[in-house]
């Protein structure tokens, strides 16, 4: 199952660049296909798989997980670029692409893929409860403190948050979705969330951009280094001492470890944050995490 699944995840991948330099599809197709992954595939995902986890203390450390990480990157970003004397910009940028991870779009497929489909509703929980929220919170206000725009207020940011469409997913999941659903229902879910995986992808492929100056190699080493080492690292062992095993312990684990969000780099880059460094910090992410992500995969099955 994984490997065929990376072997999709690279096809999709280099051909969605091969149409980006063909310029085969319209300009703006992997906005509209990042839309019917965000409107359909995603929320199907949610309602499917999160009704299958049966509530136990453990999820509130693997909800927790994300906050903490967030934090401990924050202070890591904060003391990195203070030594080395990053510009305002780029701390920014860093900050938005090491505290946002992909733990959606490319993290519900790469652990179907890893771990199986029973480990995606850790993945719900440690997204949904984590990343979204600290996403419309921490995340608008880096944008606002210093891309020169107006900090959201409360109520704009929970209107924000309710009409998300994985938001009123997740609300349905865990009110009114049965674990087992009608078979045309379940069907219906089954082919939407297989659908995740190839369209994402794709939409990776068409929308990465890899130059950039050669001043900013030292701060996307730090980002990808943060990203993809330390704070899966970080989860290992905070799973570890929290007593995790199993697909929770794998999933917590490459959660952590997810390239950054692409939704970061879009927001940075709309905020003239260091716009190139974001792109390459996503893109880069994106490639050197089919790499590390088995790794930490194999690494969490054997600790746990």
């Amino acid at each position: 199952m994984a490997a065929e699944a990376f072997i999709l995840i690279l096809s999709m991948f280099a051909v969605g660049y091969a149409f980006a330099r063909g310029k085969v599809l319209p300009g703006n197709a992997a906005d509209v296909l990042n839309r019917v992954v965000l409107y359909l595939c995603f929320p199907a995902s949610i309602l499917l798989y999160l009704p299958r986890l049966h509530f136990n203390w453990s999820l509130v450390g693997l909800a927790a997980t994300p906050w903490l990480l967030g934090l401990a990157a924050w202070c890591s970003v904060w003391l990195a670029s203070r030594r080395a004397r990053f510009s305002p910009d780029v701390f920014a940028c860093l900050l938005l692409c090491v505290l946002l991870g992909n733990t959606g779009f490319i993290g519900y497929p790469m652990i179907r893929a890893l771990l199986g489909e029973n480990a995606v509703a850790y993945a719900v929980v440690y997204d949904q409860f984590g990343n979204s929220f600290i996403l419309s919170s921490f995340g608008m206000y880096i944008c606002a403190r210093y891309g020169g725009g107006s900090s959201p207020s409360f109520l704009s940011t929970a209107r924000r948050v309710l009409l998300f469409p994985p938001t009123v997913a997740l609300i349905l999941a865990v009110t009114i979705m049965p674990e087992d659903p009608p078979a045309w229902l379940g069907h219906g879910l089954k082919s939407l969330a297989d659908a995740l995986l190839p369209l994402v992808m794709l939409a990776v492929g068409l929308s990465l951009r890899f130059r950039m100056p050669a001043e900013e190699i030292r701060p996307l080493a730090l980002g990808l280094s943060l990203k993809l080492v330390i704070l899966p690292a970080l989860a290992l062992g905070g799973s570890l001492l929290a007593g995790f095993q199993g697909d929770m312990l794998a999933a917590n684990v490459l959660e952590a470890g997810m390239p950054s969000m692409i939704t970061a780099g879009v927001l940075a880059i709309a905020h003239n944050l260091a716009p190139r460094l974001a792109a390459a910090l996503v893109g880069y992410g994106i490639l050197v995490s089919m790499l590390t992500l088995p790794v930490w995969a194999w690494l969490a099955r054997v600790s746990g």
